[in-house]
């Protein structure tokens, strides 16, 4: 009798233990249905999760290409690129600028180097890229050797130049010139809609007087009539 009543006991258990068959399968069915909503949920979010994070990343680089354009046109050195020379050396063109500045970096020598922006072409498109050499007198049609190439900008963006003087006017190529630009225009484009971007600015650099000015014997009167060389030369002449 006691082992009739053990052995009822023990079935009790089981059944009462695992799952039936019915209830795995409507287990395994909810689970199936719950799994494909949570796919179709995420195959909607993910693209546009991966194309934001893209975009900020892209903006991100953009401001900091930005950042060092800025950066090293405000700080331009009006020198010539021998004793001989009389204009500084500035090279600007709509895609392109060259000039000199103050060595920058923790292993630049101190002095001067050749600091180029120009846009090149590579197997991801085209890109802004900044060059450098160390600067070294040379003749005025030398070439300039650079090195250390860093991509700035990419596509789809596209940055020009523009150049203004005294009189205010744009320009799109500044050569030549017994000074720097007073500004210096930087246009940001989307290549793909043609739409200028906000970035886009202009940039003034902190040298705005020919270098004889510190030679003058009025250095106020030079300054002011920069943008007239021959007319500032014949007023020392006179006050000679």
């Amino acid at each position: 009798m006691k082992g009739l009543a053990m052995k009822r006991l023990r079935h009790a258990l089981a059944d009462e233990a695992g799952f039936t068959l019915l209830e795995v399968l409507l287990a395994t069915l909810l689970m199936t249905v719950i799994l494909g909503a949570l796919a179709t949920v995420t195959a909607q979010w993910l693209p546009n999760w991966n194309r934001g994070i893209a975009q900020v990343q892209r903006a991100e680089r953009l401001a900091t290409g930005i950042d060092r354009i800025v950066a090293d046109l405000q700080v331009a050195e009006q020198m010539t690129v021998n004793g001989d020379a009389k204009a500084p050396l500035f090279d600007g063109a709509e895609l392109s600028v060259t000039f000199l500045r103050t060595a920058l970096g923790p292993s630049a020598r101190p002095g001067l180097e050749f600091i180029r922006f120009i846009e090149k072409a590579d197997a991801q498109g085209l890109a802004l890229v900044r060059e450098r050499a160390p600067f070294q007198p040379m003749p005025t049609d030398g070439q300039i050797r650079f090195v250390d190439q860093v991509v700035l900008i990419r596509a789809p963006f596209r940055v020009s130049f523009g150049y203004a003087g005294p009189d205010g006017q744009w320009l799109p190529t500044w050569r030549g010139q017994t000074q720097l630009p007073d500004r210096i225009r930087i246009t940001v484009r989307n290549s793909a809609t043609g739409q200028v971007l906000a970035v886009s600015g202009a940039v003034i650099p902190h040298i705005t007087a020919p270098a004889e000015c510190a030679r003058a014997k009025n250095p106020t009167t030079c300054v002011a009539a920069r943008g007239r060389p021959q007319q500032a030369e014949k007023k020392e002449e006179q006050q000679l």
